[in-house]
């Protein structure tokens, strides 16, 4: 019975690593899911912004973008975009950005007059 035992312990754990891979995968597709729903929703407002903006689009377009966003993040968290993730990774551009241009990191106008 020994190799029986031996057999069965084996077995046990090759079920349980499946299952562990299962999980895994199951995480990693709701990840991407959720990823792909919050580029859906930035994908959205930036179109309902630049219709509004350069076609004369109306405004309510971009409200409710906004308020789409708003539900998700309410369910969600708030989505990673790639530019806090690269920020993340490489420190804050913004304020790298204003360095190099001399440029105020609050951006033009703020506290200065404009000429």
């Amino acid at each position: 019975m020994g190799l029986m035992d031996k057999v069965k312990k084996a077995s046990e754990q090759a079920v349980a690593k499946a299952q562990e891979g299962v999980k895994e995968g199951r995480a990693k597709l709701d990840e991407v899911q959720a990823k792909r729903q919050w580029d859906a929703l930035l994908r959205n407002l930036g179109a309902a912004v630049y219709a509004e903006q350069r076609q004369s689009g109306p405004y309510e377009a971009v409200t409710t973008a906004l308020q789409e966003l708003d539900d998700y993040t309410s369910a969600h968290g708030a989505g990673e975009t790639d530019a806090q993730s690269s920020n993340a990774q490489s420190g804050d551009a913004h304020s790298s950005d204003a360095q190099s241009t001399g440029a105020p990191a609050d951006g033009p106008g703020q506290g200065e007059a404009q000429a």
